[in-house]
């Protein structure tokens, strides 16, 4: 046991002897350990030293120790993994204060290849010549440091330089450098780094041509030369170097050139020329930049166009071409196709700009993702923009604050979520308001009721608001429209709606409001539609005060509540606008033919009422709604007693749903009365009787459904009847006869046949009748469906191009009468 195990040990040491080189470096050398822990002692390490855009992170240095024996682990320092010397130091954001000069211990790291020192403050010291010592040096960043002085001639000795950073020393703005050229002359500085793939010298004097020379620097991927006090002509084969990503040469008022023809294999991401001389057209090759993301022409001498290649550059994020010449007509629609695009400064220039562009922006229903876009809040500064419609879209983000000019603001169908911003109450010009289907929540602005004046339509149905409804609806207020839908709404109606008397549409389904009926809304003159459904209403429907409550209502619907007691038979009595209508008329519902602009202006075009309500057992979406259309839909509540005849004075119903309430008594035969009717649901009640053979004179009647209840006897044929399927009459066990299996004789309720040889005779002959007229009304059904078909079908196309959609349509136009 005991030889094996010598055995083992003496393997284990002899693979440790030769493999040890394998899994350890070598320390950092004795003498820079030493020149590094002098460096440090150098310096106050003060948290304000560093600059306010990019604060000290930590202080690296204060965790250098003396005890440590390996630099190499030390923070912001590594090593060569073969020697141990220290190859990089990177101590930017390092919160040091004080001086380096030329006998600094850092220049005892002869080795260094990579040295960033950006981010503190150097008290405005020198940069000292002795870095021309470390020859090694490929990287050296000094940007924001507080140097100041001249730069020395000996940096020039620095080869292999690929980036030279000595941006930003700089005070008191961009033309008050601390650091400038010790010869104004940028060719001695450069000439000798052929390797130069960065180059940043933003705020450092060189008061000197740019050379020539430096459009032979084909490695160069940066270069960055703003207010540097260049002047003269700019080398335009710079713009052609291969690998060139960021040109910026802005502030250099005497410096001028043009934009030359650019190729397609140019890779361009930055390209800045603000407030220089510049002059000259944009080229239509810029279009060619595929990769240009941000273009500042700001402040130059640029004419003519703008080339609409820009359209193309589908990865830019920034363009500014503000402050120049330019003339011509902006097409704010290719600049919305550019989806990254976030900053467009387009003021301070000749451009004639056309009103319908300029008054109204619209592009519902595309492709545009992101956050809307930033620069969209500018355009007033040289424009008068009325419509905003970004309408079912992909935006996201939170919910952007509309320019103060607009009165049309429509982006419902998009993904924006949070809560409506403040600033929201200083937009007072509104006049449609349409922030429907996105995810916004919390709770809805008091102040949005208390510039109604304005307002004409609220939307914000099918998002997540909670809380209660506005209060503060003022009284001489014009809206037409609120639809508040689908949200988590709580609490009560306000009354102050009783101010709203130019109300038409109100729209409060699916929430949780709890209240009794609010029979006050009966006393607004112009109301049409009352949503009410999916709510926590609750006790009976009373007498109405007064006999013109409610007297334009076409439209009402109390589903899915609490309600209870009788039906609301004296509401049925004055509803005249439902007794009366005018089939002749075919004109959609919409809340006006035109809109009072703040400026004292008109814009023409009927704006459509839209809605969702259950209509012939399928929950369907109208985009529109005809003037014609009337609907009662009481079902699914607790109403009891009979249905009294006088429903059938509403001449002009087309829709009627009473259905899973607890009503009684028979179906009246005044219902045969209701010409217009094209759905009738009676379902899920107590009804008795037989059904009424009146009912087959309802020529429009599609749905019929009396399912669960406790009739008895035979189903009426002909006409619409013969199209019924069983579904229609199932759970009625007294029933018989066709669409059901079960057949109607004596003791199934069939009544007795006449003694009188006639009687038999008009039996026979209706008996042998009987198979025709099914297959008449079959064949008229078939006849009937093919073409309801297509209506539906119709419907359902326009529902999907514009659900939930208030448009304005595309060809409408905007007058001004003053």
């Amino acid at each position: 046991m005991v030889s094996y195990f010598a055995y083992f040990l003496f393997f284990t040491i002899l693979l440790g002897f030769f493999f040890q080189p394998c899994f350890q470096h070598p320390l950092c050398q004795r003498d820079e350990r030493v020149a590094l822990l002098q460096f440090k002692e150098s310096f106050v390490i003060d948290k304000h030293a560093s600059s306010d855009d990019d604060p000290c992170a930590y202080h690296k240095v204060n965790l250098w120790k003396s005890q440590a024996m390996d630099c190499c682990s030390w923070e912001g320092i590594w090593c060569d993994q073969d020697t141990g010397h220290v190859i990089g130091l990177d101590l930017s954001s390092s919160c040091l204060f004080g001086s380096i000069n030329s006998n600094s211990s850092l220049f005892h790291l002869i080795h260094l290849q990579h040295l960033n020192l950006a981010f503190n403050h150097f008290n405005y010291s020198k940069i000292p010549y002795a870095f021309a010592n470390l020859t090694t040096l490929t990287y050296l960043n000094l940007s924001k440091s507080f140097f100041s002085g001249q730069i020395p001639f000996e940096l020039s000795k620095l080869a292999s330089l690929s980036t030279l950073d000595l941006s930003d020393s700089c005070i008191f703005g961009l033309d008050e450098g601390l650091l400038e050229l010790k010869r104004p002359n940028m060719r001695s500085l450069i000439e000798n780094m052929t390797s130069l793939e960065y180059l940043r010298l933003t705020c450092v004097k060189i008061n000197s041509r740019i050379p020539n020379m430096l459009a032979n620097m084909s490695s160069l991927r940066t270069i960055r030369l703003g207010s540097c006090g260049l002047f003269g002509e700019f080398p335009s084969a710079i713009f052609q170097l291969p690998k060139l990503q960021v040109l910026i040469v802005s502030y250099n008022h005497g410096l001028m050139g043009n934009l030359p023809e650019f190729h397609f294999n140019s890779q361009l991401m930055t390209l800045g020329v603000g407030i220089t001389s510049f002059s000259g057209k944009l080229p239509t090759s810029i279009g060619m930049l595929s990769s240009l993301e941000q273009l500042y022409v700001y402040g130059c001498n640029f004419s003519g166009l703008l080339p609409p290649s820009l359209g193309n550059l589908t990865k830019l994020q920034q363009l500014v071409v503000e402050e120049n010449s330019f003339i011509g007509t902006i097409e704010i629609e290719t600049f919305l196709k550019l989806k990254y695009l976030n900053t467009l400064l387009l003021s301070s220039n000749n451009f004639s700009l056309d009103q319908d562009q300029l008054e109204s922006l619209e592009v519902p229903f595309n492709d545009i993702t992101g956050q809307i876009p930033q620069w969209i809040s500018c355009l007033p500064s040289f424009s008068a923009l009325y419509i905003l419609d970004l309408s079912f879209n992909m935006l996201e983000a939170s919910l952007p604050i509309p320019p103060f000019s607009i009165n049309f603001f429509l982006v419902s169908g998009n993904k924006f979520s949070g809560e409506i911003p403040p600033e929201f109450c200083s937009r007072t010009s509104l006049v449609i308001l349409d922030l429907s289907h996105n995810n916004l929540h919390g709770m809805i602005p008091q102040c949005i009721s208390n510039f109604s004046k304005s307002l004409l339509i609220l939307n914000l149905q099918e998002n997540s608001f909670e809380g209660p409804i506005p209060t503060s609806w003022v009284a001489g207020n014009n809206i037409k429209e609120i639809k508040l839908g689908q949200n988590n709404l709580q609490g009560k109606l306000p009354k102050s709606l009783t101010n709203c008397r130019m109300l038409e549409f109100l729209d409060l389904g699916n929430n949780h409001i709890r209240d009794t009926f609010p029979s006050w809304l009966g006393t607004l003159p112009n109301l049409k539609i009352l949503i009410l459904h999916s709510n926590g209403f609750y006790g009976p429907i009373n007498v109405p005060k007064s006999d013109a409550w409610f007297p334009n209502l076409r439209i009402i619907d109390l589903s899915y509540n609490g309600f209870i007691g009788l039906l609301p038979i004296e509401y049925f009595k004055m509803w005249d606008a439902i007794a009366n209508v005018d089939k002749a008329n075919t004109v959609y519902w919409h809340t006006s033919d035109y809109f009072q602009l703040m400026d004292g202006g008109i814009y023409t075009n009927p704006y459509p009422y839209s809605m969702t309500i259950t209509n012939k057992g399928v929950k369907m979406e109208y985009a529109k709604v005809l003037e014609i259309f009337s609907a009662i839909d009481l079902s699914c509540n607790k109403f009891e007693g009979e249905i009294l005849d006088v429903i059938g004075s509403l001449k002009g119903l087309q829709l009627l749903n009473l259905s899973n309430n607890i009503l009684v008594g028979p179906i009246p035969q005044a219902l045969g009365d209701l010409k217009n009717l094209e759905a009738l649901d009676l379902s899920q009640n107590k009804l008795t009787g037989s059904i009424p053979t009146q009912l087959t004179q309802l020529n429009f009647l599609e749905v019929f459904n009396i399912s669960h209840n406790q009739l008895t006897g035979t189903i009426p044929t002909g006409q619409q009847f013969d199209t019924f399927d069983n579904s229609s009459f199932y759970g009625n066990s007294g029933l018989c006869g066709l669409p059901l299996s079960r057949k109607c004789d004596d003791s199934k309720g069939l009544p007795p046949p006449s003694s009188t040889s006639k009687g038999n005779e008009d039996s026979g002959l209706l008996a042998e009748f009987g198979w025709k007229t099914v297959a008449l009304g079959y064949g008229c059904g078939f006849v009937v469906g093919v073409v309801i078909g297509n209506i539906v079908f119709a419907r359902r196309h326009e529902w999907l191009m514009r659900t939930y959609r208030i448009r304005l349509s595309r060809g409408r136009r905007m007058r001004r009468i003053q």
